[in-house]
Order: C-alpha cells, then structure tokens, then sequence
C-alpha cells in the first residue's frame, strides 16, 4: 500500500494544519497526480478535475480582459456621431456618441455610403435620406419626387440622390401665306447621374416651360426655358425656323437645336442635346431630341418634312419612360400627300410637323404642341398655300425628378 508523506520545506516557516471533519463518517482523498503533485504555481488546472460549485474568487489579478465598450473589436465610442463614410468593416457595428448618448448600427457598409440605424429613443438615421416636395412615389426601398412645375425640395436628413433634369422644349414655327413648311423645335437639355449630395435645406426646383408659338404675326416659335435643381441646369430648347417673316432656328448652350427652313440652316445642339435637321427644299426640317440630331426630310420628295430627333429613356420613377424628342418639320408644297409630307414627331414626346397639300388650303395642318412634362420640341407648322396660314406647335414643359433610398 501506497504510504503518504507530509515534509516540510526546509527554507519555509509556514504551519501545514490538516483539521479532521466535524463528522462521524469516514473522508478518504485521493491525490490526482501519480507523482504525488496535487497543483503549484506552475501546473495547469485540468477542467476535467473540477466538479461542482466552484468557490467565488476575486478578479483582481485576471488579465487580458477589456474594462470598457469601446475596448471591443466591433464598437466605436466617439464624441460625434459615425458619417457616411466611416466605413466599418461589417454590418452590426456599434457606434456610441459619449457626447449625445445617441447610439446607431451600420446595417449598409458600402464604402463611402453606410447607413447607421438609430437604435436608442433619439431620432435621425444616419446614411438613409428624408425630403419633402413634389409629387412623392415609392419604388421599393426608394423614393421619386417629381416636380411637374416649380417648387421647393427640402431636405431634412441628407444623403446622395440620383437626378433627372430636362428643360423645356422649343416651339415649332408656323408658317405664314405662300412659304415652306416650319422647321421643329428643339428638346431641352437633358441631365441626368446619381450620387448627388445634398444636405438638409430648402432646394428651390424651376421647371422651365415649353417654348410659345407666337399667334401675333410673325408666326416664329420661342426657345424653351430652364429647369434648375442645385447646381444643376438645363437649358431649353431651340424653336424651328420660319421662313417668313424670317426667323432663324433657335439653340441654347445645354438644349437641342431647332430644325431648318427653305433659307435658315438648322441650329447645332449644345452640350446636352444634338443639331436639328436640315430642310429639304419646302419640307421644314426636324428638331434635335436628347439621344439624336433631327432629320431631313426624304430628298426624292421635296416637300416631305424631316422628323425629329429621338429622346432618352430613363427608369428614375420605377417604369422606363422616354423623354426630350425633337419636334418634326412641316410639310411643304407641291406634295399632295398630307400625312406623308408631316415630319414624325421625335420619341419622348415631340410634336408632329403639319402636313400641306399642294394647291389647296383645306387639308393644310398646323404643327403639333410636344407632350407636357416631356421637354420635347413642338412640330413645325404645314406650308401655307394659297392664303392659308399655319401655326407651329409649343414646346413641351420640362421636369425635374429626384430620387433617393430611404428606407
């Protein structure tokens, strides 16, 4: 049987007390350790040894522990509130602002664009925009303000927005007795990106109008007018030429160009439009659009009207729509055919030239107004034979549209 040894250290002066239990009953203990070493300061406690309750301890003297919140890998502790570009390195950090007590969760990281959801009782989402003004729709987790006339955009959470910017179309001009067909007015400019910053204030919104064909006398269409958002501008566009009284084809320095007479060339488009068409003997020819320059007419028929040029399509509402055509050229003598002479309006909304009939002055047609809203040209007004007059067609408003995540 193996024998138990109890000595003493030779250098110590401590009392080893071995105290029996306060009990009848038999206590017998069984060292764990074969070379008779229960634990000193350089063992490793096995967790397999321990069972039962453990005594409570003091943690003075534990390590490698972090004492405050922000001590932790995923947590920030800031006296300001975390931007959209703090850009943590996963969803489900935590930010605390010590200053305000406020708290947030990024539940977006995409670099330069987080989003940080206010979890405590304040208010304010931080990444996620909030705005009022226009008309409001939802697509999905995003919002579109539509501004079909001037207004106020005001901004009371900011963040980035994609923009649609389209100023109005240009007139078409008419056409007084015995004269060529009119020439089609001119898209709008055309402006659209995403990432735009805004930050909360009032935005004022203009929507530039459609350009007026002049009734008075002189039978010439008026350019377009502005839309502004921001920094944001664009121009109108051109109103077709006439050719008499004489009236040249409008441009602008953003918009498309208006469509040429018999003796005005056709006007070159700005930055964000393209050139109206020529004419093409007495066919008036077709307003620049924001994807296309206008068109001359088919040259094997001297009095046919060019068509104007294509819009754009963009799906910034949820729905593709296309925008900002140019207004088609009017029709000219000697043809006898009406509808084959009319110049097409652009896609997007441009306004169909008028027909003419040659020799006659019952079937001769004014030009057509573009669709509102669209920044569209107006169509050139049909040649006036005879006595017969004929008006061009008004530009079509701009629009101004804005859309944002919020949620």
């Amino acid at each position: 049987m193996a024998k138990v040894k109890i000595q003493g250290h030779a250098s110590g002066t401590g009392v080893l007390t071995i105290t029996a239990p306060n009990t009848s009953t038999d206590r017998t203990i069984t060292l764990p350790d074969s070379t008779g070493t229960i634990l000193d300061n350089t063992s490793t406690l096995d967790a397999t040894k321990l069972s039962g309750n453990l005594p409570a301890i003091s943690g003075a003297n534990l390590t490698g522990l972090n004492s405050s919140f922000s001590g932790l890998t995923d947590t920030t502790v800031s006296a300001s509130d975390p931007a959209v570009n703090s850009n943590p390195s996963a969803t489900g950090h935590i930010w605390v602002n010590k200053s305000s007590g406020e708290a947030y969760v990024c539940t977006d990281v995409t670099s330069n664009n987080n989003v940080w959801t206010n979890i405590g009782e304040g208010t304010g989402n931080i990444g996620l925009m909030a705005a009022s003004g226009g008309t409001v729709t939802t697509d999905g987790d995003y919002k579109i303000h539509s501004f079909t006339s001037s207004g106020t955009f005001t901004v009371s959470s900011g963040g980035d927005l994609e923009y649609l910017v389209i100023g109005g179309g240009g007139a078409g001009s008419g056409v007084s007795t015995n004269t060529p067909g009119g020439g089609g007015g001119g898209a709008g400019a055309y402006r659209t990106a995403t990432g735009f910053a805004v930050t909360a204030q009032a935005y004022t919104v203009t929507v530039g109008a459609g350009g007026a064909y002049n009734s008075s006398g002189n039978y010439n269409g008026g350019n377009g007018g502005s839309s502004t958002f921001s920094s944001i501008t664009s121009t109108g566009g051109g109103n077709g030429a006439a050719y008499s009284p004489s009236h040249s084809a409008g441009t602008t320095s953003g918009g498309s160009g208006g469509g040429a007479t018999l003796n005005h060339a056709a006007a070159s488009g700005g930055t964000y439009g393209n050139a109206g068409g020529a004419a093409n003997n007495q066919g008036g020819g077709g307003g620049g659009g924001s994807s296309s320059a206008g068109q001359q007419g088919n040259t094997g028929a001297p009095g046919y009207a060019g068509g104007g040029g294509n819009g754009t399509s963009s799906s910034i509402t949820g729905s593709a729509v296309t925008r900002a055509g140019g207004g088609g050229g009017g029709g000219g003598y000697p043809d006898v055919n009406t509808s084959a002479s009319r110049g097409t309006g652009g896609s997007g909304g441009g306004g169909r030239g008028g027909g003419a009939a040659g020799g006659t002055t019952n079937n001769n047609e004014p030009g057509l107004a573009a669709t509102v809203n669209t920044g569209s040209g107006g169509g050139g007004g049909g040649a006036g034979t005879g006595s017969h007059t004929n008006s061009g067609g008004n530009g079509g408003s701009g629009i101004v549209i804005l859309r944002y995540k919020f949620q």
